[in-house]
């Protein structure tokens, strides 16, 4: 399944990644890796393997596309101080994955300064062409790729609703399902929306156990 927006082709992904093969680049959005642990801190117990679980996935997508860079567009920890709560070994994998491939970390609302000790560049936003990645996506912007919202769609199927993490695909903007293990998801149909896609004749790329189903945006619930 392909897709377009600008000058640019993008291949959607099961993991909820997103390819760009002119450029031969991962997008990810929404890792929040650490979150176990910050809920922890006040008094909220999960378990606290969501960040070995986001890279566990972040890992098989590079092994799947073997891009020459992934770029995280922002939130990919939970907090400022996710970084230094890391397990020795989630470190590891993660310093294993960034010395694979080139690593780009876009600022978030959850993370808008990184350590210098992760491997890897930082920018607040960056460039793919004609295409702008940032991690809010913003009312009135044109061909932009971004996350923050954590989109989810629900469909009625077989007299049973059916909801997952999905994709928002519209002319002016593509915006990314949350990548992290503990992320959830926000209804299309919330209000958070409905600057960015009113007037907008907009699809959904749901994720499902093992395929991408699209479908366009009215006929989700």
């Amino acid at each position: 399944m392909h897709v377009r927006l600008g000058d640019l082709e993008f291949i959607p992904c099961l993991s909820g990644a997103l390819y760009v093969p002119d450029y031969d680049t991962l997008l990810i959005a929404d890792l929040h890796l650490e979150k176990g642990s910050s809920r922890a801190h006040l008094g909220q117990l999960l378990p606290p393997y969501d960040t070995r679980a986001g890279l566990l996935s972040l890992q098989a997508a590079i092994a799947r596309w073997a891009p020459a860079r992934v770029m995280l567009l922002g939130d990919s920890f939970h907090d400022a101080q996710g970084p230094d709560r890391m397990a020795q070994g989630d470190r590891a994998l993660l310093e294993t994955l960034a010395a694979e491939t080139d690593f780009i970390w876009l600022s978030g609302n959850h993370d808008p300064s990184l350590p210098a000790h992760l491997p890897g560049s930082r920018s607040v936003e960056i460039a793919l062409g004609d295409i702008t990645l940032r991690h809010e996506p913003g009312a009135g912007a044109v061909n932009e790729i971004a996350g923050h919202l954590h989109p989810a769609a629900a469909i009625r199927r077989r007299g049973r609703r059916v909801r997952t993490k999905c994709f928002v695909i519209s002319p002016a903007r593509i915006i990314l399902p949350a990548f992290g293990a503990y992320t959830g998801g926000l209804d299309v149909r919330h209000e958070a929306f409905r600057p960015l896609l009113s007037g907008e004749a907009f699809r959904v790329i749901m994720i499902g156990k093992t395929a991408l189903h699209a479908l366009p945006g009215r006929a989700v619930l």
